[in-house]
């Protein structure tokens, strides 16, 4: 690939990713207000409504995706193990969340004008622009069986916050592991069934992360 072909493709590469960075800042500014200024729930003050829009699943898996794509603006071509973690960790995420989103969720939402904006933007938008760039500009090589279980710490992690929280707080983001409603067993089960949905989407990222970088023609030593 010539010099300028590369610079080209780093060029659009930091573009997309600024681009996906901007869809995550857009979704959650709009998002925040948009639940602070809501009414019902159980929570009653406007900031508590607002500061408990970043205990869910979704705001977070957007917040690790934006963050990665902030530094592959800056440099397409990281190799950091812990970037490689945290770029794992953020494309598994967000991927289950467009799929439980579109799958579980989006029926039992009513939402419209600027909530329905922010909906689209965090699950829709952002989770396409995440795969997309990662299939169209990588960094290949970046996963390996250590990489991928250092990923699954961020989902446990998330799910014993939110068990241990409910128990003192009883609010629980989604329906599937709502304590209160489905009791701990019920609860529990769907739980490992998203794990197996992680480690499934993780080992499919693995293996395609491999197809893709035998046939790249791009990369650190094309910078």
């Amino acid at each position: 690939m010539e010099r300028g072909q590369r610079w080209d493709r780093r060029w659009w590469a930091r573009a997309w990713f600024a681009g996906t960075v901007l869809a995550v800042v857009a979704g959650l500014a709009i998002q925040v207000p948009v639940t602070a200024s809501g009414t019902g729930g159980f929570f009653h003050v406007p900031w508590e409504r607002g500061l408990n829009v970043f205990a869910f699943f979704t705001v977070q898996s957007n917040i690790l995706i934006a963050v990665a794509s902030f530094l592959l603006a800056t440099d397409p071509y990281r190799q950091s193990m812990s970037f490689a973690v945290l770029r794992m960790t953020g494309l598994v995420a967000i991927t289950i969340t467009g799929i439980v989103y579109h799958v579980a969720l989006r029926k039992i939402l009513e939402l419209d004008s600027w909530g329905l904006a922010a909906d689209q933007l965090l699950h829709t938008v952002v989770p396409v622009m995440a795969v997309a760039g990662w299939v169209l500009f990588g960094p290949r090589k970046l996963v390996s069986a250590r990489i991928a279980l250092l990923a699954l710490i961020f989902p446990v992690a998330w799910l014993i916050f939110t068990l241990v929280r409910g128990a003192f707080v009883p609010f629980y983001p989604y329906p599937f592991i709502d304590v209160t409603v489905l009791g701990y067993a019920k609860t529990l089960l769907n739980c490992l069934w998203v794990a197996l949905l992680f480690v499934g989407i993780t080992a499919l990222y693995t293996g395609f992360d491999r197809t893709l970088a035998r046939h790249a023609q791009f990369g650190p030593e094309a910078g």
